[in-house]
């Protein structure tokens, strides 16, 4: 093969593969993959030209075929090339049928006309292939290169040069190689700068939409080199949030200063990780200086990059004051209470959970609950503007007594809280208690009036009173409802098992409801005995409750809950009903019985239908009225003197004995025992317990001297010795009861007290 031929097709080798190489770098410069393509292709023809120089005919005619399906194949990439270069699209559809017209043309030309036609055929189609190109890129309204504006002339001068082959046959195809190589090289060349060009316009315009997009962003943009210690581009958004007007008063030195210094080695570490690629990137929230001194809040995301092919940083800065602010005013109402300012109860609790930490030993506090006694009958009186006034002064004041390191907390209405500082004792309690109890000695100066004020303030140690934020806060509110039972700005400091506050009371009510509904309080018997004789004269029905998992109630706690839960009526209802089955049962099993005493709440005597009840629970069990006692308490009887006088009455007609209990305790008078027209009276134990003592004895003596006055019995509850008993019968009681002669007995004990009272009438008789 001639040097001529070989040197052409070397140099479509290198362009081809030079613009698809271009190609593959960028997707986006399609016009390269075909044109390279198409150079590649033009491989065959100095190929094709040279076996048909070998004047073989079978060579001719194959070499005719070649350079049709050459041609088509080169003219058809070479469009699509173009095409692309014009920013214009073809559809593969219309590049096949171009194949195929180009081939077939060149093909018949070939055949009828030998190499010289089919040589005028594809000049031809190359010039017009040049032609067209140079009508798109030379269109007034497109925006081409001056390099991109040239390939269309020189594919023209590929197309023209095939003619000198038409034209002077004899010279041969290494001419035509050789110009064809020059024009192809050119072209080559020309198609790289374009590519370039592109490139750069498009890494231009790249760089503008970022500048443009970063200089616009509301967000700041940071980029640093070196770990962070220089810094080369700032955005706008960027130097407005630190306040500055240039990048050069953003340099390291201002940028520290911004940082405060116990982050500043944090931050440093944390741009060197991300710069190097030891992280990914990062982010955090955190408070800020502008470099004027102000306070924002930024939040900051951290990620690598390059600068000028150096690594970098990249910092994505957010303004997040107006957020943070907003949140913080948000917490803000949320820990505190709108009236007096003072952090309110979500505030303590969350205090007392952090300062009662299990895994962690805590410092001793102390807790104090306050709460102003009767405040709701003053805001009736005053108003509740004027009680918010009054309120607003009391958080004022008690927070200008108390030091500072405490806290002072306002929790609902009228309840205010003080925790104190860490380390305080018993002593820092003291000092507390003296100051506010030295406030409230003082008036409060409302609206132009004086305002005395008292509270009850319950106070809880912290570890001392409880171990836990729920624990101590039932302690020290236990203490606070204990020290409201004193009249006056008193306090009170939880003693052991305080921290249950009212969960022994709730769970007592509770178990209560199940114990009334499952029958489960029954009724012990005390004997009564004649003071004289010691015979039995009666019994005493007293409720006795024995939980399964906590033992024997006393009745005063379980006697209390009934009446908080209104139980009362249906237990009392129930107790007074078994106490008549037991006295039928024993008339049955004796021929007799002794009179048996029952307790009534004050709440039943407030039912005006409680003397109909008496009379059907006696006609129901068939117990004669007489066998009956009822007894009632001072405290019930004064506070509805009216309405009890009525139910005595009614009972006494129905010839059931009326007696008052524990007489001697509470507001007695000579007018309320005159009223009633009761049947005994029972001396309390409290007066009974000082028996023998001369004083003791002249109060049990006129009690029974008034009593005879009103024709009624006298009994002596209480009784323990010897001692009390003599006093007490040389004193005028009649009857005597307590454990000297008996504690209160189940029912098949007490029996044996009817025995022996049945065996005694007997042997009188006989």
């Amino acid at each position: 093969m001639p040097y001529v031929l070989i040197i052409n097709a070397a140099v479509s080798l290198i362009m081809g593969i030079a613009l698809v190489l271009v190609w593959r770098r960028d997707r986006t410069q399609t016009f390269t993959r075909y044109i390279g393509i198409a150079n590649l292709v033009q491989l065959l023809v100095p190929m094709t030209y040279w076996w048909m120089s070998l004047d073989m005919d079978a060579l001719q005619v194959v070499g005719g075929v070649v350079l049709s399906v050459v041609a088509g194949v080169y003219t058809t990439l070479l469009i699509m090339g173009t095409a692309h270069l014009a920013n214009r699209r073809l559809t593969y559809r219309t590049a096949v049928i171009l194949f195929v017209a180009v081939s077939l043309v060149n093909g018949i030309s070939v055949v009828w006309g030998g190499i010289r036609f089919g040589q005028a055929s594809m000049g031809s189609f190359n010039t017009l292939v040049g032609v067209l190109c140079t009508y798109w890129l030379w269109k007034p309204a497109t925006t081409h290169s001056s390099s991109e504006r040239s390939v269309g002339p020189l594919l023209v001068m590929l197309g023209l040069i095939q003619f000198i082959f038409v034209a002077y046959e004899h010279m041969g195809a290494e001419p035509l190689a050789a110009m064809g190589a020059l024009l192809r090289m050119t072209l080559g060349l020309v198609l790289l700068n374009a590519a370039l060009d592109r490139s750069a316009m498009t890494t231009h315009k790249m760089r503008v939409r970022f500048e443009r997009l970063a200089e616009r962003s509301l967000q700041g943009i940071l980029i640093s080199t070196g770990s962070g210690r220089n810094i080369v581009y700032a955005n706008p958004a960027c130097l407005a949030i630190y306040g500055v007007q240039d990048l050069e008063s953003l340099q390291v030195a201002a940028i520290a200063r911004t940082i405060p210094k116990s982050e500043r080695a944090t931050v440093e570490r944390l741009i060197a990780q991300t710069q190097s690629g030891e992280i990914g990137d990062s982010s955090y929230e955190a408070e800020r200086f502008r470099l004027d001194g102000s306070r924002i809040w930024l939040r900051c995301h951290y990620f690598q990059t390059e600068w000028d092919d150096t690594p970098a940083v990249q910092v994505l800065i957010s303004d997040e004051t107006a957020r943070h602010q907003s949140n913080q005013a948000l917490v803000y109402l949320a820990l505190h209470d709108d009236l007096t300012g003072l952090p309110n109860r979500a505030s303590m609790i969350k205090s007392l959970s952090d300062r009662c930490t299990p895994d962690r030993i805590n410092p001793d506090f102390v807790l104090i609950l306050i709460n102003l006694d009767r405040f709701k009958l003053f805001n009736e009186a005053h108003g509740p503007s004027m009680g918010d006034n009054v309120l607003k002064a009391v958080g004022q004041g008690l927070r200008a007594v108390v030091a500072t390191e405490h806290e002072v907390m306002r929790l609902a209405g009228d309840e205010f809280a003080l925790v104190s500082a860490a380390h305080g004792k018993g002593d820092t309690a003291v000092d507390i208690v003296s100051a506010i109890k030295q406030l409230l000695s003082q008036p409060f100066q409302v609206a132009g009036q004086e305002i005395f004020l008292d509270a009850s303030l319950g106070i809880a140690l912290y570890p001392n009173s409880a171990r836990d934020a729920e624990s101590l806060l039932r302690a020290a509110n236990a203490a606070m409802h204990v020290a409201k039972r004193t009249p006056g700005t008193s306090y009170r400091l939880a003693e052991k098992g305080f921290e249950r506050g009212s969960s022994n009371a709730l769970e007592q009510e509770q178990s209560l409801r199940v114990a009334v509904e499952n029958d489960e309080i029954y009724l012990a018997y005390q004997p009564k005995v004649d003071a004289r004789t010691g015979r039995l004269t009666s019994f005493e029905a007293l409720a006795r409750w024995s939980r399964p998992d906590t033992g024997e109630i006393s009745p005063v706690d379980f006697i209390a809950a009934a009446e908080r839960t209104g139980l009362i009526n249906t237990l009392g209802t129930a107790l007074l009903r078994r106490a008549c089955r037991q006295i039928a049962v024993w008339s049955k099993e004796f021929g007799t019985c002794v009179p048996v005493a029952v307790n009534v709440s004050p709440l039943q005597l407030l039912d005006p239908r409680f003397p109909l009840l008496v009379a059907r629970v006696l006609d129901d069990t068939g117990v004669p009225p007489a066998l009956l006692t009822l007894e009632i308490t001072e405290s019930s009887a004064v506070q509805n003197l009216a309405q009890t006088v009525t139910q005595v009455e009614q009972l006494r007609v129905m010839g059931v004995q009326v007696a008052m209990d524990d007489f001697g305790t509470g507001f007695s008078s000579l007018n309320m025992l005159r009223s009633l027209h009761l049947h005994a009276v029972k001396i309390d134990r409290g007066l009974i317990d000082p028996l023998p003592s001369p004083d003791a004895i002249a109060v049990v003596r006129a009690i029974c001297q008034l009593a005879d006055a009103l024709h009624l019995h006298v009994v002596a509850e209480g009784v323990e010795t010897t001692a009390q008993a003599d006093a007490a019968r040389l004193a005028g009681c009649g009857e005597l009861q307590g454990f000297l002669y008996a504690k209160p007995l189940r029912p098949e004990h007490a029996a044996l007290w009817m025995t022996s009272m049945a065996d005694t009438r007997s042997s009188t008789t006989l």
